[in-house]
């Protein structure tokens, strides 16, 4: 699974660093004109075209014929029961393109939230690291040390939450660049990375998970915990990033869904895409 995840993220990496220094808006919209033009091009070639262009000319001509005998109260109500079976028809022909782009939408959306959803930490910042131990494993009788890098500070002794069976520590970035966070638990050692950067988009990776087919497609930034190591998840708590949209910060999501339907409707003309 790691090998997907990382050629995956590779092709992301090609597209986003050439704007990196960049307003992320810039970022964003080759991001979505990118996806606008991959859901046209599997709309296109799994969906039955002829009989969605059909389907629509029946809805058009049937309200047409609403308007023109508005008057005649038994035609209109046979004209708005036709409309209604050819939508349901036309919703039939959308289904199968819709199943063919899930499982793509829900890919590109996780590897985007690594250059979308956080924002890196900057030298002189504070940020806290928790570590979750495997069932099994209590954190006040587990032998765990923390060795950062160079570029971090321990700031507080671990906090061991038994409840939880989470061990948190307080550090603050000293340099600036990416640093590695070893977990030594056991004797066995486990890394994480840690993002510090001044690019106004940069790939974030705020969990590491343990070898686990459905955790990795979730959270594929960074290779996977071996199994023999008690460490469930690493996750470092990055903060939040929002799009400033004159002043109004809304979530990436909103303005990546946004722009891709624009670019969509856009382009479906020009790719000849009956939607």
């Amino acid at each position: 699974m790691w090998f997907f995840n990382s050629i995956f993220g590779k092709i992301f990496e090609f597209i986003f660093i050439p704007f990196s220094k960049m307003n992320p808006w810039i970022g964003m919209a080759v991001a979505s004109f990118l996806t606008g033009i991959f859901m046209l091009a599997i709309f296109r070639w799994t969906s039955n075209q002829e009989g969605i262009r059909n389907v629509k000319n029946k809805i058009k001509a049937h309200l047409l014929e609403i308007r023109l005998y508005k008057d005649n109260l038994s035609l209109s109500l046979k004209a708005q029961g036709n409309i209604l079976r050819y939508n349901l028809k036309y919703v039939g022909y959308s289904a199968k393109p819709m199943v063919f782009m899930i499982i793509p939408i829900v890919l590109i959306i996780i590897q985007l939230n690594f250059w979308f959803g956080y924002e890196s930490l900057s030298k002189g910042q504070n940020f806290i690291l928790k570590v979750k131990l495997k069932q099994g494993y209590n954190p006040l009788h587990t032998n765990i040390v923390l060795k950062p890098s160079s570029g971090i500070i321990i700031e507080t002794p671990p906090l061991r939450i038994e409840e939880e069976g989470e061990i948190d520590w307080r550090l603050a970035v000293a340099e600036e660049g990416s640093s590695n966070l070893q977990i030594l638990v056991n004797g066995q050692s486990a890394i994480k990375t840690l993002t510090v950067s001044q690019n106004s988009i940069c790939r974030i990776s705020p969990i590491k998970v343990q070898h686990n087919i459905f955790q990795e497609i979730l959270y594929p930034g960074e290779p996977p915990i071996k199994k023999d190591i008690p460490i469930q998840s690493i996750e470092i708590k990055y903060p939040q990033k929002r799009m400033n949209l004159f002043g109004w910060h809304i979530h990436w999501i909103i303005a990546y869904f946004i722009l891709s339907i624009i670019f969509g409707f856009a382009f479906k003309g020009f790719l000849k895409v009956e939607i």
